[in-house]
């Protein structure tokens, strides 16, 4: 695989995307106080940030309609694939599809992705939290395949539902990817970091991972977050580093709002999370 473009950071909101981040900029740079959370640009870059629409634009970038919108972000990839130095990660929430003539996430720029996963039974509380909305409301939201979110100079991000985003990065043609599940780097970070640095071609330095797995811990980051804020954090959110734990499902969801997931995420479950169907039936009956 090229590593001379566009390495993409994908996700779904709320499923990891971050904390990856955090976890390759603390490898790489090897900071002894550890990454700042908010200097993650140094690390990576996300594809509607404001100053790159500026420039990609020429002017102060706001969008008029959802066609200004989307219209933009292939001049934005190749503004940041003509200044990456080798390969370059950006941080994305955006699915892999084709609008008229715009490639959301452009073929030509892209060397590989990384796809972070995350079952939709622990989004639903995360992303709802970070919206400050009910969890009913984030899950009409998450079964909408035409979702978009969009800043207040409506730069778009096309999500579409959780398993049409998740289809759409893992049955792309010919795109090199590694699949993260955020339960995998909850369960065994090391091991699932491991395997990212292979996929990634890059060396592996035990006690250097092992610091940097350290310093990215999710204690860490809530106390970064609560020392010195979160550029990133929503102004409606009270915190952008709530939990960082699997299962919190079983506590923040009715049995009414898991089997409505269930009902209409089956088909992506059966494929990509066989082993919750029967906990989550068995839940979604009140058993």
């Amino acid at each position: 695989m090229s590593l001379n473009k566009i390495i993409w950071l994908a996700s779904y909101p709320k499923s990891g995307n971050t904390w990856t981040r955090v976890l390759l900029g603390n490898y790489l740079m090897e900071s002894k106080e550890g990454l700042s959370i908010n200097k993650l640009y140094n690390v990576t870059k996300h594809d509607v940030r404001q100053d790159l629409y500026d420039r990609a634009a020429g002017r102060p970038f706001k969008a008029e309609t959802f066609d200004d919108a989307i219209a933009l972000r292939p001049k934005v990839q190749r503004l940041i694939a003509s200044e990456a130095q080798g390969h370059q990660f950006v941080k994305t929430h955006s699915k892999i599809e084709r609008i008229g003539h715009v490639d959301l996430i452009l073929p030509e720029v892209t060397a590989a992705a990384i796809y972070i996963m995350r079952n939709p039974f622990d989004i639903a509380p995360s992303f709802a939290h970070h919206n400050a909305e009910t969890i009913d409301e984030t899950i009409d939201r998450m079964v909408n395949p035409k979702m978009v979110v969009g800043s207040e100079t409506k730069i778009m991000e096309v999500l579409g539902s959780w398993d049409g985003h998740v289809k759409s990065w893992l049955e792309a043609p010919g795109l090199p990817l590694h699949i993260v599940r955020y339960e995998d780097l909850i369960s065994d970070t090391e091991k699932t970091v491991r395997r990212l640095m292979n996929f990634l071609q890059m060396p592996v330095h035990d006690g250097k991972l092992r610091r940097a797995i350290r310093m990215s811990s999710f204690k860490e980051l809530q106390k970064q977050e609560l020392n010195q804020g979160f550029r990133e954090r929503p102004k409606e959110s009270e915190s952008f580093f709530r939990k960082g734990k699997s299962g919190s499902w079983r506590e923040e969801l009715s049995p009414e709002q898991v089997g409505r997931i269930r009902e209409v995420f089956l088909p992506a479950l059966e494929k990509y999370y066989p082993e919750m169907l029967k906990e989550t039936e068995a839940f979604a009956r009140g058993a």
